[in-house]
């Protein structure tokens, strides 16, 4: 496992340039040196570079996973591409940047972030989207024999959380997962994540219809309101909208476009925060990018 790195020193005239071709790489094409072939050792200073104080101070758990082996198993890239980005100095772990590439971490307890957003290091938690179609219920059972989104998930082993709800008749994209924290947040109005919709409603539509939803209508349960607004098509007595809001009562979209005179036919939701639907297919799921990840636990302050 690598242990060397390429470090930085200063040239005479106040410049950065790599010192690994002196002897810090010590590998062919200027790969890190690893264990067993040097002992750990900088072959150009006597210096174990795996517990050098100077290197970065973060205390090896005992027993743990080596860094580049947990951010390789989280989808990061693969080992060479994550002891390249521990080298640039990257990755941090519980908020100190880490640059020795045989550090070993605790992937279920510390937090480890890329580029400063998190990673999901914990191998045993899932995170997924599906299509739901419509006459389908958000419940993972049903006393009645109705379709559930658990129709659609296979013999899955974990015990999985959808994230917020879809009417019965509305389709498009929910998220599921088993990280009980994130899917909390998700769904709590005080992280205001925001949900995109496409609606097929009745037209003409009059132009100020964009203002007043993003101004706020008068609901039986108080003022909602739209974050964005747009007109995709209008073709006679139909037309397309997307709309996105934060907001997460139950019937939202459908109750404010009824309010503002243009009743909902179909309504699909498109977007998660981060997430889109895509081109992923009725009824059936994929899983979240690392990068998707990230950025669904930097939205929540995760």
């Amino acid at each position: 496992m690598p242990v060397i790195r390429a470090m930085s020193t200063r040239a005479n005239d106040g410049s950065e340039r790599r010192g690994g071709r002196a002897g810090r790489e010590g590998g062919p094409g200027g790969r890190p040196q690893r264990e067993g072939r040097a002992g750990g050792r900088d072959s150009a200073h006597g210096m174990d570079l795996t517990t050098d104080p100077g290197h970065d101070s973060l205390v090896d758990v005992p027993g743990g996973v080596r860094l580049q082996k947990v951010l390789a198993a989280a989808g990061v890239g693969s080992r060479r591409r994550c002891e390249e980005l521990i080298g640039e100095g990257r990755v941090e772990v519980d908020g100190e940047i880490v640059r020795r590439y045989g550090a070993r971490v605790d992937p279920d307890h510390q937090i480890i972030k890329v580029d400063g957003r998190r990673i999901p290091s914990r191998q045993d938690l899932v995170y997924l989207a599906l299509n739901k179609p419509p006459g389908v219920l958000t419940s993972m059972s049903d006393d009645r024999g109705r379709p559930t989104i658990s129709d659609f998930l296979g013999d899955r082993a974990e015990r999985l959380f959808h994230v917020g709800r879809l009417d019965y008749d509305t389709e498009g994209l929910m998220l599921l997962t088993n990280d009980g924290e994130l899917a909390h947040r998700l769904a709590h109005p005080r992280y205001g994540v925001a949900k995109t919709y496409l609606a097929d409603v009745a037209a003409p539509l009059p132009r100020d219809l964009g203002r007043r939803l993003i101004s706020g209508i008068e609901l039986e349960d108080g003022v909602a309101s739209a974050d964005k607004f747009r007109v995709v098509e209008q073709a006679g007595s139909r037309a397309l909208v997307e709309i996105t809001l934060h907001e997460g009562r139950k019937h939202i979209v459908r109750r404010l476009l009824a309010e503002a005179g243009h009743p909902v036919s179909r309504l699909v939701r498109t977007r998660v925060g981060p997430v889109a639907l895509g081109n992923l297919r009725p009824g059936t799921t994929r899983a979240l990018t690392t990068r998707e990840i990230g950025e669904l636990y930097a939205a929540v302050g995760l």
